[in-house]
């Protein structure tokens, strides 16, 4: 294969970058210390993501930071006639969009070399038939103009991986070789994890795949669910149409679920106002709403004669539909929330999607199992969150230890926590860098079942790990003298003690919502610090705006049964409607300008993604007490304040 355009590397030098865009060439000792975490939300910045095909490509990067500046301007990467990029470690982090390898492919990019990449961004470039290398050595090659065997660009692939590109992508793949395959006879030796057995009862027979579910080989799983949000949907469909035409032959059409959760509040989004992107929702919602018209599928949409949708899609499918023991797969990175139930629940790109829908087939690089056991008892006040918060501030996890991983969670903390708790830990294997997260099913699940669903739920034997099963690594965790938790701007890795501030921390904005915190119990702990603020005649402090959004109508009827609403009003918090809200730019909740600071409780503040200003991620309590207080500040130190105060 010939690479006939440019390289560019993503070095840190002081204008390195736009050295290269402009025509020059560059060592990699010249470029610098190669950027690493690039994210999805930097390669294709929230408010282009309403394109859906090859206009993508005038956008590629653009919202790329080095050393505070944004170096890649509109359609850079074309104009420069860019075909290889280079970076650092974890390139495609963050989001699951598959706009990001789209945006490069349409742009003229053909391979991505970089030091280690994301599972989804990886599988994705796959999908879309663009190479992925660790091969650094390549570089000098390829402005050789020497020709690179493809045998040579797949040699460290797993045999799918290398299928799939060799046959230009998986859509072409999967229409040969996946149509109608059966499940797989897989003869288990030895103790095995959950995850293991669960995939091992979904693996799909698949021709001149020979697949033992061996660590970091790929095969093919059936789901009991397939979901789409309304961001991919017309990708998916844009996808489908240009490859088979129309009408499509969709498999099991009843397991297909979409849902329209991000969008609902964008009238109310500072970025989608300010750059009128409301006439591109709109249409994006149409193209979304058409394809589940047209093929009769259940879509969970906005409500009527209100702000708001239905519910998030990962708390609907954990409050409607997954079950412990099978496979759910959605579009979207924060999937393994349902893992929460037992249930081996993962993110995939739209390509994949797209072909599921057709086929039935869910593609799967298998992955090793890393035991979190959380053991110790919980401080009064510390919330999951605050846990989750402490694992992603781990030099382990920051290296990427947790890359691709299945995450599994023991211990007696886990015993006694909710499933809306342990929800907020498998949903945040997204950050952790992990393929999911999951917690074995036990009486909390059944009684989460028959409580929220009616359903009398009975675990089999084997829905648990064997003891000694094989796991590749094991975190343990006291969590006895753990404290509230924060994330400083940038990363949600960026892990600090909040009794460690050094100094006060303003805000101006407070969030309490999200899939990762707009569930029953995060409303239980935002109603417990706004009791005693009421019984105390407390408000949200001059100058801050306290938004609470719920995660589905089943949690906000649940806080109505509850009466938490008058006391959220009662303190000054405004109520918004179920939706996605700020933790996708798409609401209220997010900074206006860069000298806003916002405390929040969504699980992830890469840069720009929560608005040019600061984005601090915390519990739901220590969100709300910071409210109170005008500044960041735990729910016992603002009790400890308030009594000094007396």
């Amino acid at each position: 294969m010939r690479f006939d355009g440019r390289v560019l590397i993503l070095g840190t030098t002081s204008g390195a970058v736009a050295r290269q865009l402009a025509g020059e060439e560059i060592s990699l000792d010249e470029a610098g210390i190669l950027r690493t975490d690039v994210s999805t939300d930097e390669i294709t910045p929230l408010q282009v993501m309403l394109n859906y095909d090859d206009k993508l490509a005038r956008f590629a990067h653009t919202g790329l930071v080095i050393n505070g500046e944004r170096p890649v301007a509109e359609n850079a990467l074309v104009e420069a006639g860019i075909s290889v990029i280079v970076a650092g470690r974890r390139y495609g982090k963050g989001s699951s969009r598959e706009h990001s390898p789209f945006a490069e492919l349409s742009a003229g990019v053909k391979l991505v070399i970089a030091e280690s990449f994301e599972r989804i961004y990886r599988q994705n470039c796959d999908n879309l038939g663009i190479f992925t290398s660790t091969d650094f050595g390549l570089i000098d090659r390829i402005r050789a103009g020497e020709d690179i065997p493809v045998d040579e660009l797949v040699a460290d692939r797993d045999h799918l991986a290398a299928s799939i590109l060799r046959a230009g992508g998986l859509l072409a793949y999967g229409q040969v070789k996946l149509k109608g395959a059966n499940r797989l006879s897989v003869n288990c030796i030895g103790p095995q994890t959950l995850a293991q057995k669960i995939i091992s009862r979904f693996a799909l027979d698949v021709a001149d795949l020979d697949w033992d579910m061996a660590s970091g080989t790929g095969g093919f799983v059936r789901a009991d669910y397939r979901f789409i949000i309304e961001y991919y949907c017309p990708m998916a469909v844009h996808m489908l149409d240009k490859a088979f035409g129309h009408p499509l032959e969709l498999e099991a059409p009843e397991t297909i679920i979409l849902f329209e959760d991000h969008l609902s509040y964008a009238h109310r989004s500072p970025t989608h106002v300010r750059l009128g992107l409301l006439d591109g929702v709109k249409n994006l919602s149409e193209a979304h709403r058409r394809f589940a018209k047209t093929y009769g599928l259940k879509n969970h949409g906005w409500l009527v004669g209100e702000e708001g949708s239905e519910g998030i899609s990962h708390a609907m499918m954990i409050e409607r539909y997954a079950l412990p023991g099978r496979i759910v797969v959605g579009t979207d990175s924060h999937t393994p929330h349902s893992g929460a139930l037992g249930c081996f629940a993962f993110g995939v790109g739209t390509t994949d999607m797209a072909n599921a829908f057709m086929t039935g087939a869910i593609r799967l690089n298998m992955a090793d199992s890393l035991l979190v056991h959380l053991k110790g008892q919980r401080r009064i006040g510390v919330t999951a969150k605050d846990i989750a918060l402490t694992l992603l501030s781990m030099p382990f996890i920051k290296k990427g230890g947790g890359l691709g991983k299945i995450f599994e969670f023991t211990g007696p903390i886990i015993e006694a926590m909710s499933i809306d708790e342990r929800a907020t830990l498998t949903n945040m294997v997204a950050e952790l860098g992990g393929l999911t997260g999951i917690c074995a099913p036990d009486e909390e699940t059944i009684r989460f079942l028959k409580e929220r669903r009616g359903i009398n739920f009975e675990i089999e034997d084997w829905m648990q790990s064997d003891e000694g099963a094989p796991y590749a690594h094991e975190i343990v965790l006291d969590c006895s003298d753990l404290g509230p938790m924060l994330a400083r701007p940038g990363d949600p890795g960026n892990g600090v003690a909040l009794a460690e501030l050094e100094k006060p921390v303003p805000v101006q904005i407070a969030y309490g919502g999200s899939c990762t915190a707009g569930k029953r119990e995060d409303f239980d702990h935002y109603f417990e610090v706004a009791k005693w603020a009421r019984d105390r005649q407390m408000r949200v402090a001059d100058g801050v705006k306290l938004y609470l959004q719920c995660g589905t109508l089943d949690v906000r009827q649940y806080c109505i049964d509850k009466g938490y609403l008058e006391t959220f009003e009662a303190i000054g918090a405004e109520l918004l409607g179920p939706a996605c809200g700020a933790c996708g730019q798409c609401g209220p909740g997010v900074t206006e300008n860069e000298n806003q600071t916002v405390i929040s409780a969504i699980n992830r503040n890469f840069s720009g993604r929560g608005g040019p200003g600061e984005v601090w991620l915390a519990s739901p309590p220590t969100v709300v007490a910071s409210a109170l207080a005008g500044e960041i500040l735990s729910f016992n130190d603002l009790k400890a304040r308030r009594f000094e105060g007396e």
